[in-house]
């Protein structure tokens, strides 16, 4: 080993990369793909698919497995073909219409260069933690404004609430401009904060899971807003009461901004 590599070697021990830089080189070594924009959408739409896809099943067993009822908050709804294709197909038109030409029209700019080096492990945890708080203000904001506005509410966001009982393919049932709204809030907090390709990875990966479980209409003891401490983090019953009620719960994730403005109402209340 020479002198550089063995004084690299501590470097990256003690800042947590050694932990992350095997994927990474993994990822770097693919990266003609993976920085090509049919990637990213096509990165997009598998990973929301394959994250609804559980719950799709579980809704297909749940009339035949009374003990599934226990975990959802609507237990005698299941979703209808008539309810799933139409949800699944609008997720699939937008990508298609809308996110391909405009991540090639950004593509054409020509991809930035990646790093070499993996992004430290407590860097990737502050970054991703940063960038879902960003979020869920700047949702916050945008989401009250959309209810709040009747115009709004009727031209752009009224789609999203055609199905009062939620499922995880409704999670991405929405407008255009719905859809665009919160890729532009995604693109500015990474760009804000200056992420590292592998954070903004990550951070896309779980805000789909986050959007998605929040959908699902099933309150398990391992759901997120369990693992949460002090109520901190409002969950898939806080969001279903968002759907049925209108008037609360605004925040995707978090629960501080309806604690603040007085907008939020606890699941266990209604």
């Amino acid at each position: 080993m020479s002198s550089h590599n063995a004084s690299e070697l501590p470097i990256l021990c003690s800042s947590g990369q050694l932990l992350l830089q095997p994927l990474w080189d993994r990822l770097r070594a693919r990266e003609a793909l993976t920085q090509s924009p049919l990637f990213a959408v096509f990165f997009s739409i598998t990973t929301y698919v394959g994250f609804c896809l559980p719950f799709v099943v579980l809704d297909v067993l749940c009339p035949w497995v009374p003990a599934l009822r226990r975990y959802k908050i609507h237990p005698d709804f299941s979703p209808t073909a008539r309810q799933l294709l139409p949800c699944l197909g609008q997720t699939l038109y937008q990508h298609v219409v809308f996110v391909l030409p405009l991540t090639l029209l950004h593509w054409t700019r020509g991809p930035a260069p990646w790093p070499r080096e993996a992004p430290e492990l407590l860097q990737l945890a502050r970054h991703v933690v940063g960038c879902l708080l960003l979020f869920d203000a700047e949702f916050f904001a945008w989401h009250v404004l959309h209810h709040k506005v009747p115009w709004l509410y009727r031209t752009f966001h009224k789609m999203h609430h055609q199905n009062a009982a939620s499922f995880a393919l409704a999670t991405q049932y929405m407008s255009a401009w719905e859809l665009f709204s919160l890729g532009f809030f995604d693109m500015v907090n990474v760009t804000l904060l200056q992420c590292h390709p592998l954070t903004v990875l990550v951070f896309h990966v779980l805000n789909i899971w986050l959007s998605v479980e929040d959908h699902s209409g099933y309150d398990f003891p391992w759901s997120t807003h369990r693992l949460v401490p002090f109520g901190w983090y409002g969950g898939v019953a806080h969001h279903d009461l968002h759907h049925s009620q209108f008037n609360c719960n605004f925040a995707p994730y978090f629960t501080h901004w309806d604690k603040i403005l007085g907008t939020l109402r606890s699941a266990h209340a209604k």
